[in-house]
């Protein structure tokens, strides 16, 4: 029997203690668990980024994963830490819309509140609850506990509107960046089975800066110049050769931006 493997996706960075906390919680729980680093260098709260990081990893992981996502601004407050099914996968992960691009993109799927907290981490912190909730519960999902045994299925759960963009005039889009990578690209949600922008007339404005050309590789433009190139994960990024467009145009993940055709 292979054993089960945990992805573990957070804002912790590096430099603290706190992942290697919630890896030791699930070893005691689960000592045979393949534990997978997604990543811990999601930005501070940056729901947006980690939506959009969690729904570029989870599919390249055999059925049966379990994936615990601790990007959580609210922790310690009202808000419910949840157990989502999807696709032969489970995701726990606080209730703060962090899934969003997930429900988008697996339409059946089944969401459960975690209150059962026989299976939670003694003491329950008010400020780590990836330790003491998220943790334990997914050790114990990925040990064979079975999720209607960790709560009851919901249906008002948190969904975001950042996963598309919205029509704002008869030409006029607006969208969101959903993150940007180590090397400055914009990675924004306008996905690129809707959008052929190639040898047609458009503006993409964020705030003071327009983009209106497009390139098909970093090699292509002049450096320093901004452009849109088709990216690897499906959606529009804006660009800079050998330079950080996001630097340049001071970006941030769940930033707006438009599209004008």
């Amino acid at each position: 029997m292979k054993p089960p493997v945990i992805t573990l996706l957070t804002d912790f960075g590096s430099a603290d203690h706190y992942v290697g906390a919630m890896k030791g919680v699930m070893l005691s729980v689960c000592p045979g668990a393949q534990l997978v680093d997604i990543s811990h260098e999601i930005a501070p709260f940056a729901i947006t980024e980690a939506a959009y990081t969690l729904a570029q990893a989870w599919p390249c992981f055999p059925k049966g994963t379990v994936h615990l996502v601790v990007v959580d601004p609210g922790v310690g407050s009202a808000r419910r830490p949840i157990l989502a099914e999807a696709a032969g996968h489970r995701f726990i992960a606080p209730d703060n819309g962090v899934l969003t691009m997930l429900f988008a993109q697996v339409s059946n799927h089944k969401v459960r509140e975690i209150t059962a907290e026989r299976f939670f981490h003694r003491p329950v912190s008010r400020t780590f609850h990836g330790r003491d909730i998220f943790a334990p519960v997914a050790a114990h999902v990925a040990a064979g506990v079975a999720p209607a045994k960790i709560g009851k299925r919901i249906d008002d759960y948190v969904r975001l509107d950042f996963a598309s963009p919205t029509r704002v005039g008869p030409k006029e889009y607006r969208g969101a960046i959903l993150k940007t990578d180590r090397f400055g690209n914009v990675i924004t949600n306008f996905k690129l089975q809707d959008w052929e922008l190639k040898g047609k007339s458009f503006e993409m404005r964020i705030g003071n800066s327009r983009i209106s050309r497009t390139a098909s590789n970093y090699a292509e433009m002049q450096a320093g110049e901004l452009y849109l190139i088709e990216g690897s994960a499906g959606y529009l990024e804006i660009s800079m050769n050998q330079a950080s467009a996001a630097a340049a145009l001071g970006a941030r993940a769940g930033a707006d931006l438009a599209l004008l055709l």
